[in-house]
C-alpha cells in the first residue's frame, strides 16, 4: 500500500505521547515560516516526524517531563539523523477560536495549560487546529538523513525517501480508540 511521503513536524514528547497512546490530538496554528502564513491542513495521513528545537520542560504536564528530559537526553543538535516511527490519520480537525473549548481538551493531552492558551492567543486572526488522529507504528522505524528541506520552522515537509513499503499496527485498538472519541465527544459537548 503506498503511504503519502508527507510528515508533519511535532515536539518528540508529543510524537511519543501519541506511540504509547496516551492521546490521540495534537494542537497546531502552524510554523513562522508556513508558506501560508498560518496553518492548513495538506494531508489527511501523513508521518510523524519528530522535533527537538523548541521543547521545554515547563510546557508540559508533571506526569509527561520525564518522556520531555528524555527525548532531550537523547538528542544531539550535530546529530543528521532522524528516526521516523509513526503515522496518522487524521479523524478530525478541529478548529477551536475560544479558551472555553480548548479547556474541554486538558484533559487528553500531555500540554500545560498556559502552553494551550499561548497556541491559542498567537497569530489570533486565525483559530487553533486540535487534530485528532489514529496513530499507527510503523513495524519497523526508518532513520533518515536530515535534509535542509526539513529544516525551518513550518508544519509540513515532505519526506524524500521510500517508505511505501513500512508496515504499520494502530496503536490503540478499535474499541481502545473508539472510547477516548467518545470520552472527547462528550468533553465538547457539555
Amino acid at each position: 500500500m503506498n503511504h503519502p511521503l508527507i510528515a508533519l513536524k511535532e515536539w518528540a514528547v508529543a510524537v511519543q505521547a501519541l506511540e504509547r497512546g496516551d492521546q490521540i490530538l495534537i494542537m497546531r496554528k502552524g510554523g513562522i515560516r508556513e508558506e501560508t502564513k498560518h496553518f492548513s491542513v495538506v494531508s489527511d495521513a501523513f508521518y510523524l516526524y519528530p522535533t527537538y528545537e523548541h521543547q521545554k520542560s515547563h510546557l508540559v504536564k508533571d506526569e509527561s517531563k520525564q518522556h520531555l528530559e528524555a527525548t532531550v537526553h537523547d538528542w544531539n543538535p550535530e546529530d543528521r539523523q532522524v528516526t521516523i516511527s509513526s503515522w496518522a490519520e487524521l479523524v478530525r480537525d478541529i478548529e477551536i477560536s475560544d479558551p472555553d473549548t480548548l479547556n474541554r481538551f486538558q484533559s487528553f493531552h500531555i500540554w500545560t495549560e498556559s502552553f494551550a492558551e499561548e497556541r491559542l492567543k498567537w497569530k489570533r486572526k486565525h483559530p487553533l487546529h486540535v487534530m485528532i488522529l489514529r496513530v499507527y507504528k510503523l513495524d519497523e522505524p526508518v532513520v533518515l538523513p536530515v535534509l535542509s528541506d526539513y529544516e525551518g520552522c513550518k508544519s509540513w515537509i515532505e519526506l524524500q525517501a521510500d517508505l511505501a513499503s513500512a508496515g504499520r499496527t494502530p496503536v490503540l485498538g478499535d474499541e481502545a480508540f473508539q472510547k477516548i472519541l467518545t470520552e472527547l465527544d462528550q468533553a465538547l459537548a457539555e
